[in-house]
């Protein structure tokens, strides 16, 4: 909880810094570039949040990293002030509250479709349609496969879920008959 509340102050901080120079977006792009090499770089991810090494070492092997990137320098003193207040391990979260934010800004949300089959681009493309007019906002869907579901599928957007399975009609229907509801 306590991560999640300074993830959230320091992606507002650097969100406030983009909307007053215009480059907020090209900020989300840096940090989401960020967040996947580290990703896909363990090693470099262990060293850089390793506090047995010094903040010096580490801050060499990140200036390293970041001279080879097309970062904006915004960023890039970002970067290293996390470095510095011990921060660097929490660029997910970081990242994660940043695109939250920015999806605010654009009037964007973002959906989780969960489906027992793939669907078709006509469908999903009505689905997000459907959404858009329920949100009044922009719908971003990933979409999932999930066998156990039978049929159907689910959509979570925020705290809202719409449970559309087979799965979840039948457990219903098993609920309604151990009560004794027929109807």
């Amino acid at each position: 909880m306590i991560g999640s509340k300074i993830s959230r102050r320091y992606a507002k901080a650097l969100l406030s810094i983009g909307q007053e120079d215009g480059q907020y977006e090209t900020y989300g792009q840096n940090l989401q570039e960020f967040r996947g090499f580290c990703a896909t770089n363990k090693e470099f991810s262990k060293v850089i949040s390793n506090q047995l090494f010094s903040v010096e070492d580490r801050r060499k092997i990140l200036d390293i990293a970041l001279e080879k990137s097309e970062f904006s320098d915004l960023v890039k003193n970002f970067l290293r002030l996390l470095l510095d207040k011990k921060r660097i391990n929490d660029i997910e979260g970081i990242s994660d509250h940043y695109s939250s934010l920015t999806d605010e800004l654009s009037n964007i949300t973002r959906a989780d479709i969960i489906t027992a089959k793939p669907l078709k681009t006509e469908a999903l493309d009505k689905l997000k349609k459907a959404l858009a007019e329920l949100t009044s906002k922009d719908v971003r869907a990933d979409v999932k496969e999930d066998e156990s579901l039978i049929g159907g599928l689910v959509v979570k957007i925020g705290d809202l879920v719409l449970d559309g399975s087979v799965k979840a009609q039948i457990e219903g229907l098993k609920e309604s008959l151990k009560r004794g509801e027929y109807n």
